[in-house]
């Protein structure tokens, strides 16, 4: 097996969009991060990609408004989605985002998966259970990625990601693949991208 650490050597910015009939030729797997805003989203792609400046951070939520691809080693996309929940934008705008992120979602033939991002730190959310709900009933394969586990002590981080897990099992009779993150010390890294990697062989299998 390769050096994790060598796992993801290069990732680049690719094109933004507000379409997804404009995005790259649906011709290599993809990955797609989504989240409530605030949840850490561009921290744990720069984490998982080694590259600290790739997606933008800011201590503002809803920073990301658009479709952006990322071409990871060549061979894989890395789709960064603008946020959903407590973005202090207007009505009309959040509807255009909703519109461009259902459509996405729904009509992109080469996602493989998205990873909706969960706030490790807080007791199940009502928008993130929702919008699993929304995905699973549409055939959109997820996986979750609890973010911040640095920021609670390990137990505290384990009862609310057994909560989560709870209301999953409730709503699917079983639990979906997930990820224990934080992009400070690297935390869970290593499953996460071996994770991509192997769905990334199975898409070129097929």
């Amino acid at each position: 097996m390769k050096n994790f650490s060598e796992m993801i050597k290069q990732a680049k910015f690719l094109i933004s969009n507000t379409d997804y009939k404009k995005c790259p030729s649906p011709d290599k797997p993809e990955f797609a991060f989504i989240g409530r805003s605030n949840v850490g989203k561009s921290s744990l792609i720069n984490m998982l990609t080694n590259n600290k400046g790739l997606a933008k951070t800011s201590g503002t939520p809803g920073k990301t408004q658009l479709i952006n691809h990322f071409i990871v080693d060549g061979n894989w996309y890395l789709v960064d989605l603008p946020g959903y929940g407590f973005a202090k934008v207007s009505k009309s705008l959040k509807a255009e985002w909703d519109k461009m992120i259902r459509e996405y979602l729904t009509e992109r033939e080469n996602l493989v998966a998205v990873f909706i991002l969960v706030d490790s730190r807080l007791d199940p959310q009502k928008l993130d259970i929702d919008f699993a709900l929304w995905c699973a009933e549409r055939g959109i394969p997820f996986a979750l990625a609890f973010t911040k586990a640095d920021k609670l002590s390990t137990s505290r981080i384990k009862e609310n990601v057994n909560k989560f897990l709870a209301e999953m099992k409730t709503l699917f009779g079983d639990v979906p693949d997930y990820f224990v993150t934080s992009a400070e010390n690297a935390m869970g890294k290593e499953e996460f991208v071996a994770y991509i990697e192997e769905n990334v062989a199975e898409f070129y299998k097929r």
